[in-house]
């Protein structure tokens, strides 16, 4: 046998034999089982060569011939309140003027003013309302001095908490005050005051229930247990026993020997009701009642104080009202006579007491 070719089939062998043994030593390589969920398909882009009829190319450039200014100032963000507040300021003139006016007239000019101011919290099942009217008029004619029309001071404070979201009862506290500004009179006598700034002043405070529904505006109250206090703080018109109070006592000569009572305190029942109705686009009626019976005097005999007003907008700062204002309060008397000394001469009554109002102004929401 050739040594060569022997030499060479056994380098074969052996470089074959060991390539194997080489290969079986390296271990087997274990198969991905990572899930994969996401094919990325990447398309080349072609330039449009065939442009439609229909479509227009153009460069885009920057103009300013579509803009328009602001009409009203940019609103800031602002912070999202529990707090939603009101403020209103109403001014309503009026005036007439004659020269050589053949059917006669006095000159005259009148004027009314209201300040609102309402600030209403409301944090899941709580709410805390608080509203502030003033409301001030007066009326000037010609060769006499001006004559007060309008006049109150009014404050309520109701604090409400309902077991849940769905219900519209609500457990409430409620408090209320009434005064005046300027001293009243029994017109044209102007000799002595028949009301001043806290005499009369109204005050009530109690707790009870309330049935609101929000959307339409609708406030019931209702308390059985409820203080009203009458404050008289002019010594003079205390003296005279004015709005219910102790009057004083006098000797024979008329001297006071023990002053008049500043306060006449009553518990009762108390009713309010509130309700603003829109009647039309630009027509919206305001109802305010109060209902308030005495248990310690006379149950039936109920205090009533109701006002109806009508508002017209005409447009955001030009607005009318028509108001009409009924009350009757027992604690009121008319045509109340005394003698110097002392001596009822006529003892007075009660009676229905009614104002209306028709005015044009301006509205201003600051």
């Amino acid at each position: 046998m050739n040594k060569k070719w022997i030499f060479w089939s056994a380098l074969l062998w052996v470089c074959t034999t060991g390539s194997l043994r080489a290969q079986d030593s390296i271990p087997a390589l274990e198969p991905d089982t990572i899930p994969v969920d996401t094919m990325v398909i990447r398309d080349i882009q072609y330039p449009i060569r065939i442009v439609p009829r229909g479509v227009r190319l153009t460069v885009p450039r920057i103009s300013f011939k579509n803009t328009k200014p602001l009409t009203k100032p940019f609103k800031r963000f602002k912070v999202p309140s529990f707090w939603d507040t009101t403020n209103e300021l109403d001014l309503q003139f009026s005036e007439v003027a004659f020269v050589n006016w053949n059917a006669g007239g006095e000159n005259a000019v009148s004027a009314n003013g209201r300040l609102y101011f309402g600030r209403n919290y409301k944090f899941g099942l709580f709410q805390w309302d608080n509203d502030l009217e003033m409301r001030f008029g007066w009326n000037a004619q010609e060769g006499r001095k001006w004559r007060k029309t309008d006049d109150a001071i009014r404050l309520s404070s109701t604090i409400g908490y309902r077991r849940d979201s769905l219900t519209h009862w609500f457990y409430s506290v409620k408090l209320n005050f009434n005064t005046q500004f300027a001293d009243g009179f029994k017109y044209p006598d102007r000799s002595r005051a028949i009301s001043r700034f806290m005499a009369p002043g109204y005050l009530f405070f109690g707790a009870g229930t309330s049935y609101i529904i929000e959307e339409k505006k609708f406030n019931l109250y209702m308390s059985p247990v409820t203080f009203k206090g009458t404050f008289v703080l002019d010594q003079e018109l205390a003296d005279r026993g004015a709005f219910g109070v102790e009057k004083a006592v006098l000797d024979a000569d008329g001297n006071v020997i023990t002053e008049g009572q500043n306060l006449f305190a009553e518990m009762g029942l108390l009713v309010t009701h509130k309700w603003e109705l829109p009647l039309a686009k630009n027509i919206t009626l305001n109802h305010n009642l109060t209902l308030f019976a005495d248990y310690l005097r006379i149950v039936w005999n109920v205090d009533v104080d109701w006002q109806l007003k009508f508002n017209f907008k005409v447009n955001e700062y030009i607005s009318a009202n028509l108001m009409g204002h009924l009350i009757y309060d027992d604690d009121i008397l008319f045509d109340r006579e005394v003698a110097p000394d002392g001596t009822v001469l006529n003892g007075g009554s009660p009676r229905t007491q009614f104002r209306q109002q028709l005015g044009i102004g301006i509205n201003y929401k600051f």
